[in-house]
């Protein structure tokens, strides 16, 4: 396999391992969409162990962890590494509209899906209008 000494790449190796950032926990890219009464959560988290990943809720803090490990290799020696490793962390604040006994989760293809469903009380609802002399009966007779 041919190589090329690329010094600007060089130059970015260098400056992420004075500024080593592998200690702080790395942001994952996210899609969020409401679909009906529901809102889906999607985070790309590939090459992550299911088992790593933890979904948390406090009080209206929702909290997504995920580890990566840099990967063992005996008798190697690296000649590129350029995915990311270590942890992750994503959070969210959720509003009193949400169900959150309701929140499920899995893990696919390396996309981890959120469901958050919404509260019954938060989602639409018709009112029926009466006449104002049915109104009126009802508030005289209450």
């Amino acid at each position: 396999m041919a190589m090329s000494f690329d010094p600007f790449s060089q130059l970015d190796r260098i400056a992420q391992s004075v500024f080593d950032t592998s200690r702080q926990p790395r942001m994952m890219p996210v899609d969020l969409s409401r679909e009906g009464d529901k809102y889906l959560l999607n985070a790309d988290l590939p090459g992550i162990d299911p088992g790593s990943i933890d979904i948390d809720l406090d009080g209206h803090l929702l909290s997504i962890r995920a580890q990566r490990s840099a990967g063992e290799r005996q008798n190697s020696r690296w000649l590129l590494q350029e995915r990311p490793f270590g942890s992750y962390l994503r959070q969210f604040t959720i509003g009193d509209d949400v169900d959150t006994e309701g929140i499920s989760a899995s893990y696919d293809n390396g996309v981890l899906s959120v469901l958050i469903p919404i509260a019954e009380k938060a989602k639409p609802r018709k009112v029926s209008v009466g006449s104002a002399s049915e109104h009126h009966n009802k508030a005289v007779t209450a």
